[in-house]
């Protein structure tokens, strides 16, 4: 049997800061690269970043493959001491 949910305002997070669009949608946009990880298969190698996303917590950070982020979003990456 379902209840009738009675929400409490205070737990709503509020919108305000978001910069949402008309469809009350937002862009991820990734802040920090917290930790980085490589792994080992048979064959190859692959390498992970945990990225923390902003409005999320560090709880909501996830992992996602470094070619990837370095390709979309080479900003989050110090330069390597060859590229200087």
């Amino acid at each position: 049997m379902l209840k009738k949910f009675i929400g409490d305002p205070v737990s709503i997070p509020p919108l305000e800061g978001l910069g949402q669009n008309e469809n009350l949608s937002y862009k991820e946009v990734p802040v920090e690269i917290l930790d980085r990880q490589v792994k080992k298969f048979r064959n190859k190698e692959i390498a992970s970043v945990k990225v923390l996303w902003r409005n999320h917590l560090v709880e909501g950070a996830t992992w996602e493959a470094e070619v990837d982020m370095k390709s979309y979003y080479p900003h989050l990456f110090p330069p390597t001491p060859s590229q200087s």
